[in-house]
C-alpha cells in the first residue's frame, strides 16, 4: 500500500468523493471482506460490493486475497493507499494557472502554485512508478512565529535574497544533462488546530 497516491483520472475523482466510498476506503487501511465492511459502516452487503466494484475500477482498491467459504468466494479488498489526493490535472479545463495572476503576495497565487507542485509532482511519481524509480525531491517544513508584520516582511525579503542567491549560484544553463529542478517556497499563515 502507498503512503499517499495522486488521483490524476476525472473519474477516479469523482467516484474517490462520494461520501459512502470516502468510509470505505478508510475502513480498508486493513484488507477486509464486502461482510466485514457492511457490518463496520452499516450499510446492506451488496451495496458495499457496489461501491467497492467502483473504487476497484478506478484503481483506488484492490484484491488482497480470496476465500472459499461454503459454496461461494469471498473477496477481500484493500486500500492502493493510506491516503488520497486530487491532482488538478482531474480538473483540466479549470486547474489553476500561476502564470494567469503572478502576484507573490495573494494567497490564491499561493494555491496555484500549491496546485502546480501537486500536479507536477504526481505526474513524476506515475512516471517513476512505471518505470520502477524514485524521485529525487527535497521539502522543508517549519513555522516560525513573527513579533510584527515588518518581522514577517522583513524575512520574506531575506529569504527570497538567499533563495535568489543559491538558485544564481547553482543553475548552470549549460549544464549537459542537467536537468531543470522547480523551487518553490511558500510562508503562509498556519491554519488554527482545532482544540
Amino acid at each position: 500500500m502507498l503512503e499517499v497516491a495522486v488521483i490524476e483520472d476525472p473519474a477516479a475523482a469523482e467516484v474517490s468523493l462520494d461520501p459512502v466510498r470516502v468510509r470505505l476506503l478508510a475502513a480498508l487501511g486493513e484488507p477486509k471482506s464486502a461482510t466485514m465492511l457492511a457490518a463496520e459502516v452499516g450499510l446492506p452487503r451488496q451495496k458495499v460490493n457496489y461501491h467497492l466494484r467502483q473504487l476497484e475500477q478506478h484503481g483506488l482498491v484492490e484484491l488482497a486475497e480470496e476465500r472459499r467459504r461454503g459454496n461461494m468466494t469471498e473477496r477481500v479488498m484493500r486500500a492502493t493507499a493510506a491516503s488520497y489526493v486530487i491532482s488538478p490535472t482531474a480538473l483540466a479545463a479549470v486547474q489553476p494557472d500561476p502564470a494567469r495572476s503572478p502576484d507573490r503576495l495573494s494567497a490564491r497565487w499561493l494555491l496555484s502554485v500549491a496546485a502546480r507542485l501537486v500536479r507536477d509532482v504526481g505526474e513524476l511519481i506515475g512516471g517513476a512508478s512505471k518505470a520502477g524509480k524514485k524521485v529525487a525531491t527535497f521539502a522543508l517544513d517549519g513555522e516560525v512565529r513573527f513579533a510584527t508584520a515588518g518581522d514577517r516582511a522583513r524575512f520574506a525579503e531575506e529569504l527570497a535574497g538567499a533563495v535568489t542567491a543559491l538558485v544564481a549560484k547553482y543553475h548552470d544553463e549549460t549544464a549537459e544533462g542537467g536537468r531543470p529542478h522547480r523551487v518553490v517556497v511558500a510562508v503562509h499563515p498556519a491554519a488554527r488546530k482545532e482544540p
